[in-house]
């Protein structure tokens, strides 16, 4: 088993569970507790965990844009509302959008009207919340259940047959090198259907996450139109942004601009 793999499979438990042990992840995963060490210490210079004695845990409970727990919900949740109201500024009536599964992406769902409009998703927190709003026409894939998404070839497929006019993205970091990313394998076909599915992509991002890159990449810069952040976004980090020709939505109001 390669380094990557390992560290992948370090970050899947750590969403099962929060925190792990050195001599749980060596039963695991199949190696010494000395490899594990060194992966862990890797992983926590990209941000990812955190080092405890005897293990880890996360750095962030919504890493990736999942919600592992409901501590979640809460954090940066202000940034989030922000994100959250000027992606609803993009979105029209009739219009036909895909909502990626995370924490943004639900507080957008909470603020859409009760109004003719057709969403996609496999977040079934979102899908929990659409549910009572009986003008939106809901639409779900197949696939088996990653903690609250679904996912998987046939979910992916399903979305691969669809024509959608707006995709909201998430991504545990987004990097001027690395594009669009995130740390574990098994959402990767599914994100990527929803943008080769999609007339145009915004990424909902929060200003934590730029600069930030994790160990898997999904998408370019190139392939997504902007990205829709709030008001903690720096004008210099929008700057950078835009210096290599990508598009930097920033919440009216902050001094970045828009």
């Amino acid at each position: 088993m390669n380094a990557l793999r390992r560290h992948e499979m370090i970050m899947e438990a750590l969403l099962e569970q929060k925190e792990v042990t050195v001599n749980a992840l060596s039963d695991r995963l199949g190696v010494t507790g000395k490899t594990i060490r060194e992966d862990l210490a890797k992983l926590e210079e990209q941000g990812l965990l955190l080092r405890v004695h005897g293990g880890a845990m996360l750095a962030q409970g919504d890493q990736l844009g999942i919600l592992s727990a409901k501590g979640a919900l809460a954090k940066h949740q202000v940034e989030k509302a922000s994100i959250a109201e000027l992606a609803l500024s993009y979105i029209e009536p009739g219009d036909i959008i895909a909502l990626d599964g995370g924490s943004t992406t639900l507080e957008i769902a909470k603020r859409l009207d009760n109004a003719p409009i057709t969403v996609v998703t496999n977040d079934l927190n979102i899908i929990a919340e659409l549910l009572r709003k009986d003008e939106i026409r809901l639409v779900v894939p197949g696939g088996y259940r990653v903690r609250n998404m679904l996912a998987g070839p046939e979910a992916a497929a399903y979305i691969r047959g669809l024509n959608i006019r707006k995709a909201f993205i998430a991504a545990t970091g987004v990097h001027l090198q690395y594009g669009f990313t995130i740390y574990t394998n098994d959402l990767i076909e599914y994100k990527r259907a929803i943008i080769e599915s999609s007339e145009r992509v915004y990424g909902v991002i929060d200003h934590h996450k730029l600069g930030q890159s994790a160990l898997r990449t999904f998408a370019t810069l190139g392939e997504v139109d902007a990205i829709l952040t709030d008001a903690g976004c720096s004008p210099e980090t929008a700057a950078q942004f835009r210096a290599a020709g990508f598009d930097v939505k920033v919440e009216q109001g902050d001094a970045g601009g828009q």
